[in-house]
């Protein structure tokens, strides 16, 4: 509990500003709780997002310990964008890649790295219907019990990159 992570989010220009930060507020049984900023974070207990100020998720899986190369698992969820109300499905397929290190501005972990590639569909409020393929490149590392990098590829959204800047752990 009090765990934070300081992320920045950008899509084409590269940042070290931090624009999302994560604090750890209670742990239960099956979810964490706590804020982005300041407002309320679920996550899951394999540290899935399942609902945040940007976005909700019915069954999130981009992580499912323990990791180790070679693992792979798929999943489908609903999800919800919240700033545009849009909605839909998605079927990923993930993949556990690799193991190495990568520098992010918070620093060089060693980093477990994934793929996930998978369908999307969904509709906004104003009934426009859409489908594509995304993709997300992402590196966990259990020194920062965090996904440190991810790039991910939506075709509606474009590439989004989120990178750790910095974060600190409670004993």
């Amino acid at each position: 509990m009090g765990d934070s992570w300081h992320f920045v989010v950008y899509y084409t220009v590269p940042s070290t500003t931090p624009n999302r930060t994560w604090t750890v507020t209670s742990i239960g049984p099956d979810k964490i709780l706590g804020t982005e900023n300041g407002e309320p974070l679920t996550l899951t207990r394999d540290l899935n997002v399942a609902d945040s100020p940007r976005q909700s998720e019915s069954n999130p899986r981009q992580l499912s310990f323990p990791l180790r190369v070679g693992k792979r698992w798929q999943y489908h969820s609903e999800w919800l964008f919240k700033p545009k109300s849009s909605r839909g499905t998605i079927a990923m397929s993930v993949v556990v890649v690799g193991h190495e290190t990568v520098e992010v501005p918070a620093g060089r972990f060693d980093a477990f790295r994934l793929q996930a590639t998978g369908e999307l569909g969904g509709a906004s409020p104003s009934n426009t219907f859409y489908a594509g393929q995304t993709t997300t490149t992402y590196w966990y590392a259990p020194a920062a019990k965090a996904v440190v990098k991810s790039v991910h590829h939506n075709p509606y959204q474009g590439t989004t990159t989120v990178e750790l800047v910095r974060f600190q752990l409670r004993p």
